[in-house]
């Protein structure tokens, strides 16, 4: 409709043009479509795999199934896949139309985030998108509405690392109280203060028990209602930038990934139905498919949830822990349906590996085989090996127990060991991955019980063409086994007593002390097979722990209710290492360093650096005496604290070494030249020490005079109120020179001697 103006002035013209704007706007604002309402039922599927037309039936089907599953069943002619007639294609998203408003709602929590094979799907409401698409945004400017979030900078998460003293730092649980200290030289131990000078504590992290990352990155800290996760120098800060929140009800145990990018918890009571919970942190954290399930997989960075898992037949074997494990670069977790088969899944999506599980009938048990740091790198590259991992299946009618190494992903076997008479098999690798030793638990032919009686190891050469293996048979059962960090001598403590796995805790005569024979084993020089290096026979020490450098180790009694024994060895002793004959026996070199002990001693552990152990009765344990000592690497005692309801002691760990190889050769061949420095330093930490102590000493001294001054003036004023006269000790003129002379007799010696007459 056109009006005719051409008889108005145009002053007139314009009057009527800005009325009749007006008017248009106050129409198109009362009768506009609010994108918001009439599409509550419509949701947006994006990154949805592309195809062509052959398989656009078949992807649909396929996405609806994955739908069904997630628990948001959509019929076919509810959704709607956009085309691309000129690339033949589809376009990657599609239109879900649901019956109405919850159903959608329901459909966008469960549904966004999940994987679809490898595409991760991403879900939004369709009037969303067309409300953010029409913001009125300008240059540099925030939509209406919208608040401005201030950059947050993140504390460096390593800064301990930089201690000028090269310190490690540990963390003691007394009571309901939770430190963190400074280990510094010669046992002289302080807090660990932040900024303010104030000694770190938070009466948050003694709830239920703290945890280490492996890496030293995050310190854990249990609660009732879930983890957190604490980091930055003063290992506090602002929630999702140093401090993270992982709600999960009932939670009583987890564990890192080995590269602390994941994460398990588990709870012993299964999850609920969260949807009208009035906790926004459940209600947004899980969904309705999750009820019922007690272990979650967390994402550390984002504190996502990547997939919930329901008990299965592990949960009901107590002490089974981790049901989950991880491959060493983060690439994959696992877990063993026992007798059936070990399920992989991939990371970060949390998909099983192929679509399926390896399927192994009667599996068992399985480790993954770690990496050495060179190993890491290239698969970093995409140039290393593959993962690999091994486990074992027990005898079953007439096939023979069998020990198996897998490649994954590509699930070849790479070794396969038949073994017979099996009861059990422990696997024990090599922190680099150079060897594996697999503990036979074997019983005799025909024996009436399955009792391990006798022990092999199988030690597999894994750096070598077809994995060779070794067999060392053991006519003695073995409890403990440990390979030498960084090395390729191993430790085993073997026994032949029959009283070993009975109730020890003793009768008439007291407690049964069990006796041990502990061997050191290493490579033969000429033969190249593992030969026993030296045994110590008729030992009451049980648990072998080595230095985290190699070469140290401390053999302790642990699980004794009477013995508490500690023996510190060195493996490589020797008075002057530039004149070690290479020929000579190896065993000459086995020195005993000091033997001691720890009343009441339930664990033990060495620092990072491999100079200091510490050992610790813990409460939750049985144990006379809780508490916790210090010791150097030699068995010397640096400190001793026996504290009632002493709960935990932990190490910080460190990080791999940022140094390359041949950096580290050079630093070894130069240290000499920078040895100055550090007997200086050494030296002045002594002179601090004393003269720390002569000062304190010094105030006691100061302390007690003035306490002695105060009494005897009361003392005095007490008599003179009562009239009685005080009388001193009249001192004569030079009294003060006077010298006195003390005799002291001493009994050098006595001698009885009788006479016959």
């Amino acid at each position: 409709m056109t009006i005719d103006l051409s008889e108005f002035t145009e002053e007139e013209r314009l009057d009527i043009e800005e009325e009749l704007n007006e008017g248009f706007a106050r129409i198109e604002e009362q009768y506009a479509v609010d994108t918001q309402s009439g599409f509550e039922n419509v949701l947006v599927l994006d990154n949805v795999p592309i195809v062509d037309e052959s398989k656009r039936a078949r992807l649909i089907e396929r996405l609806r199934q994955a739908f069904a599953k997630a628990g948001a069943a959509i019929d076919e002619e509810r959704v709607s896949m956009p085309w691309d007639d000129a690339a033949g294609t589809n376009k990657g998203f599609l239109f879900l139309t649901y019956p109405d408003g919850p159903q959608a709602e329901h459909a966008l929590r469960t549904l966004n985030g999940t994987s679809f094979g490898k595409n991760v799907l991403h879900v939004n409401r369709f009037g969303d998108i067309e409300r953010y698409a029409n913001l009125p945004v300008g240059e540099g400017e925030l939509p209406t509405g919208w608040r401005e979030r201030p950059y947050a900078e993140k504390a460096h998460l390593r800064s301990w690392l930089a201690d000028p003293a090269g310190r490690d730092q540990f963390v003691t649980f007394h009571n309901a109280d939770v430190g963190v200290y400074w280990n510094g030289r010669n046992g002289n131990v302080e807090p660990v203060r932040d900024a303010d000078g104030k000694a770190l504590k938070n009466p948050k992290w003694g709830e239920l028990f703290t945890q280490w990352s492996p890496l030293g990155t995050y310190f854990c800290s249990l609660h009732r209602v879930g983890v957190v996760l604490w980091s930055g120098p003063s290992l506090d800060g602002q929630i999702g930038v140093n401090v993270f929140r992982f709600t999960h009800p009932g939670v009583r145990m987890l564990q890192f990934s080995p590269c602390e990018n994941y994460l398990v918890t588990w709870a012993d009571a299964p999850l609920e139905n969260y949807e009208n919970s009035g906790n926004a942190a459940l209600r947004d954290t899980y969904g309705p498919d999750d009820e019922g399930n007690t272990f979650v997989v967390w994402d550390v960075k984002t504190a996502r949830v990547l997939r919930t898992f329901p008990p299965g037949s592990e949960a009901k074997q107590t002490g089974q822990w981790p049901v989950f494990k991880w491959s060493p670069d983060d690439a994959y977790v696992a877990r063993c349906v026992a007798g059936q088969a070990i399920q992989v899944y991939e990371l970060p999506e949390m998909g099983l590996l192929d679509k399926k599980s390896v399927k192994i009938d009667g599996v068992q048990d399985f480790e993954w085989c770690p990496m050495s740091d060179k190993d890491l790198d290239a698969r970093k590259d995409g140039k290393g090996k593959e993962c690999m991992l091994a486990f074992w299946t027990p005898e079953a009618e007439n096939q023979p127990a069998r020990v198996n190494v897998m490649a994954i992903p590509s699930r070849q076997i790479l070794r396969s060991k038949n073994l017979f008479n099996v009861t059990d098999c422990k696997f024990f690798w090599q922190n680099q991955g150079d060897y594996l030793c697999v503990k036979v638990d074997r019983h005799a032919r025909k024996a009436k019980t399955k009792k391990a009686t006798f022990c092999n190891l199988e030690l597999f050469r894994v750096r070598e063409k077809d994995l060779p293996v070794e067999v060392i048979e053991h006519k003695e059962y073995i409890p403990s086994f440990a390979w030498e960090p960084s090395g390729n001598r191993f430790v085993v403590v073997s026994t032949a007593d029959p009283n070993y796995g009975q109730n020890t805790s003793g009768g008439p005569g007291g407690p049964v002390v069990i006796k041990y024979n502990v061997s050191f084993y290493a490579p033969d020089p000429k033969k190249g097979d593992f030969a026993v290096v030296k045994t110590l026979a008729d030992k009451i020490t049980n648990t072998p722990v080595w230095s985290p450098r190699g070469r140290h180790i401390v053999l302790a009694t642990v699980g004794s209710s009477s013995k508490f024994d500690l023996e510190f060895w060195d493996l490589d002793f020797s008075a002057d290492d530039a004149k070690r004959d290479a020929a000579a026996d190896p065993g000459q070199y086995v020195q005993l360093l000091a033997a001691a002990e720890h009343y009441g001693m339930t664990d033990i552990a060495w620092d990072p650096s491999g100079r200091y152990v510490a050992t610790w009765g813990c409460s939750w344990r049985p144990t006379p005496e809780p508490g916790f000592s210090l010791w150097d690497f030699k068995g010397q005692e640096l400190q001793h604290h026996a504290l009632d309801k002493f709960k935990q002691f932990l190490w910080r760990p460190r990080p791999p070494t940022l140094l390359s190889k041949e950096q580290q050769k050079k630093i070894r061949k130069e240290l000499k030249e920078h040895s100055r420095q550090f007997d200086d330093e050494d030296a002045a930490e002594e002179n601090r020490g004393s003269a720390e102590k002569l000062a304190q000493r010094q105030r006691e001294i100061a302390e007690w005079d003035a306490w002695r001054r105060r009494n005897v003036d009361r003392l005095l004023a007490a008599r003179a109120s009562r009239g009685k006269q005080i009388v001193r000790p009249a001192v004569e003129h030079g009294a003060e020179d006077e010298k006195v002379e003390e005799w002291i007799e001493e009994l050098i010696d006595e001698a009885e001697e009788t006479v016959v007459e």
